[in-house]
């Protein structure tokens, strides 16, 4: 997975994984006080008031006004949507669960990326993705309780997953044209626009909330929002985007093992048998991408 042992680049894949799988229990807790609407407003109101100092310090600069619709569109689908159903969907699904239907996102990517972009997945990607969506099919018929159901949080987490998957895909051509960094800070304020809609008695949640839940809303807002975005630009430029993102599929484990911790979440044996297979199929595509991505280069070298 490492070329070579690099602390740096260690400890940024560890901050990523953690700080985005404690975004999953952390939901559960701001749940208590707050709506799912309001959740993401805050959220994204504090994520983008520390960008906005952040890029007047760097000297951002906006970005070009015909490229202002389409980063307006892909900031609303990856942060706008992405963030609302998740959170509507944890209300009836654990932490743990929606971070497994979550890890989806790289399968959703790959299709989708096959049909906008004409990639090969190859054999091992299309199996990978069956082996994904079994595993899905076997949460979903279990949920997190063992009966025999559909919970429609499961339905809103997969559109999310889907949501950011459209994101990912057609973000490649706009974060060649400004970089990673600039270009988050365009798609968190795009999102962030959309959910002013919502702000209509976000003061008096805030007045009602207990503090715990307003502290875990703005940790929401700083460290998963932000944080994770640059740690994956950094190691992105250091490694390559395939290595950068081959260890996202633990961040399942680590929001398993958070949310046991935290909210004493324990998960039942048809998530857990679910999410296994989830995660194998996501490693198999993952695995299978990185070797094409190596066999290319290798190929390319000799040309």
């Amino acid at each position: 997975m490492f070329k070579t042992f690099n602390l740096k680049i260690i400890s940024a894949h560890f901050l990523m994984i953690l700080l985005w799988a404690s975004a999953f229990p952390g939901i559960r807790v701001a749940l208590t006080a707050y709506s799912p609407e309001h959740i993401s407003l805050l959220r994204l109101l504090v994520g983008s008031f520390v960008l906005i100092i952040i890029a007047v310090i760097t000297k951002t600069p906006l970005p070009a006004q015909k490229d202002i619709p389409i980063i307006l569109l892909l900031g609303f689908l990856g942060f706008t949507v992405y963030q609302v159903a998740l959170n509507y969907g944890e209300q009836t699904i654990s932490a743990g669960v929606a971070s497994l239907l979550v890890s989806t996102t790289p399968i959703f990517t790959a299709l989708l990326a096959v049909f906008f972009y004409r990639e090969k997945l190859g054999l091992s990607g299309w199996l990978g993705s069956l082996v994904g969506f079994c595993g899905v099919a076997f949460i979903s018929v279990g949920g997190s309780t063992g009966n025999f159901v559909f919970n429609t949080g499961i339905i809103l987490v997969l559109i999310a997953s889907l949501s950011e998957s459209i994101y990912f895909v057609f973000q490649r051509r706009y974060v060649e044209k400004y970089g990673a960094l600039p270009f988050t800070m365009y798609a968190i304020w795009s999102g962030t626009i959309f959910m002013l809609l919502f702000s209509s008695g976000l003061s008096e949640a805030i007045m009602d909330a207990p503090l715990n839940a307003t502290f875990v809303t703005l940790y929401l807002g700083i460290f998963p929002t932000i944080i994770p975005y640059f740690m994956l630009a950094f190691v992105t430029s250091r490694t390559g985007a395939a290595e950068a993102t081959s260890t996202l599929y633990l961040t399942s484990v680590f929001a398993f093992l958070i949310a046991l911790i935290w909210l004493g979440e324990v998960p039942h044996f048809s998530a857990l048998t679910g999410g296994l297979i989830t995660l194998i199929g996501v490693f198999i595509a993952n695995i299978k991408k990185e070797d094409c991505i190596k066999e290319n280069n290798n190929a390319q070298s000799l040309n």
